[in-house]
């Protein structure tokens, strides 16, 4: 079968032999974002993504510039008329290696194995970037043409925070315009079982500094005298998270939208050992909001954590020391709607409240902000996303949330105003962010398959 004559489907078949040496051919450029040493590989890897989107029939395929990484965008744009426009995201940089000697082959010299890709950024993201990509040729290939318009944008900044982003969108909402937007960054639940996830958690961090005397003192001299900075800083901690899990500072639960009988259902579906999960982290008991399961507190709810605290004397043995400073971190994780700005002022405003006498304060808002983000009930491209994965697996996707950020999803909506579904075939244990990552070749097929259905159920 040759040209027009020859089905989408024969098409990924036949070629999947070359799309997957190509990904270990993406997968060999070390793209990592947060090394200033790999500067101008995130560049490379961008161009590599150009041409390949070239190649693939994809039109006005270019690299453009932020202040920071690069982002990529190309477009094809001849569907009939009356037909949506679909925007597909995904980011072709990726995390830091190291430890190197953790890896069993090197990150960056990947292989296949056992079916799987092994290397940094095979599974997040660019063996998950690149499967709209092979689909779109695919079809191109064989029919001449798309059944949607297709615009693709891929950052080259998503594994710093995506710090670039938020300007370039508003920047360039017309070129990035679409009725609908689907993630090529995410996962499915496993091998034989799709989920679609309709939420992600926003973020919010602090740094709490409490301070006493100019330097430290002898406790043994001032002890009984003055205020210990440690200990108005655990007296503030305590005041705000109660042993019921429950999150005590003013205000904190205000705009959260409670879970629906619906939504609890969703979660109740998902298969959860919690003795598994207990036995996994190795601790004794479950502990949260009181009210909740323990899934839906780790999907659905809001939380208050304590990352770090430190202060006076940390060697070994002893110094009778009464330290002058004591620190915390502190992040919130949030859902809708819940806004970063809002909560940030809410712990400041509990936190100077609550400092003892003879001590002050400061609270400083650290780097890591998201929106939380909640697909609406009926969501147009969810739906048909939803229909698709039980298509191609033969059953319904889970309904699941996650306690995790993508702060590009709410950037997105905020300046196009559509919410996005995320439609991507990675899984949560192939090691991402860590050594040894992989991608699955099964996976990386059924998606190629997953997106051209998408693509002809949309038109």
């Amino acid at each position: 079968m040759k040209g027009q004559m020859m089905k989408w489907s024969d098409y990924l078949d036949a070629n999947q032999s070359r799309f997957v040496e190509e990904l270990l051919e993406f997968v060999r450029i070390p793209s990592v974002s947060a090394s200033e040493d790999h500067v101008d590989d995130v560049v490379t890897a961008g161009n590599w993504v150009v041409q390949r989107l070239i190649s693939a029939g994809i039109e006005n395929a270019r690299l453009m510039t932020t202040e920071g990484h690069p982002i990529v965008y190309g477009d094809w744009l001849h569907a009939d008329p009356g037909k949506p426009t679909v925007l597909i995201y995904g980011h072709f940089d990726v995390q830091p290696a190291e430890p190197f000697e953790l890896w069993q082959t090197p990150p960056f010299s990947p292989e296949v194995r056992d079916d799987k890709v092994w290397g940094r950024g095979a599974s997040d993201d660019k063996g998950g970037m690149f499967i709209p990509i092979l689909s779109v040729e695919a079809l191109l290939k064989t029919k001449g043409s798309l059944p949607v318009n297709v615009k693709f944008f891929f950052e080259g900044q998503e594994e710093i925070g995506s710090p670039h982003l938020p300007a370039f969108i508003a920047a360039n909402g017309a070129l990035l315009k679409a009725d609908m937007i689907f993630s090529a960054d995410g996962s499915q639940w496993a091998e034989d079982q799709p989920n679609l996830i309709t939420g992600l958690k926003g973020l919010v961090a602090a740094q709490v500094t409490v301070t006493g005397a100019k330097t430290d003192q002898h406790s043994g001299q001032q002890g009984g005298g003055i205020a210990n900075p440690i200990q108005g800083l655990t007296h503030i901690i305590a005041s705000m998270k109660g042993l019921d899990g429950k999150v005590k500072v003013a205000g904190f639960y205000d705009d959260v939208i409670d879970l629906t009988v619906e939504d609890r259902m969703a979660i109740d579906r998902v298969p959860f050992d919690e003795e598994q999960y207990i036995s996994d982290l190795g601790i004794q008991e479950v502990f949260g909001e009181a009210g909740y399961s323990t899934r839906e507190r780790l999907w659905a709810r809001p939380t208050f954590e304590l990352n770090g605290i430190w202060g006076g004397w940390q060697g070994s043995g002893i110094k009778t020391v009464l330290p002058a400073q004591a620190f915390s971190k502190i992040t919130c994780r949030l859902v809708a709607n819940q806004k970063p700005d809002v909560i940030f002022a809410k712990l400041k405003t509990h936190i100077e409240a609550h400092c003892p006498k003879g001590l002050r304060v400061t609270v400083d808002r650290l780097a890591g902000s998201a929106d939380p983000f909640l697909v609406p009930s009926g969501h147009n491209s969810s739906a048909v996303a939803a229909d698709v994965l039980t298509e191609v697996y033969g059953k319904s996707p889970y309904i699941i949330r996650t306690g995790g950020s993508i702060p590009v999803m709410t950037m997105l909506l905020k300046e196009l105003g559509v919410h996005a579904t995320v439609f991507a075939f990675g899984m949560s244990d192939e090691n991402l962010h860590a050594p040894n990552e992989f991608f699955r070749l099964s996976n990386f097929r059924i998606g190629q398959t997953a997106y051209c259905k998408l693509l002809e159920k949309l038109s």
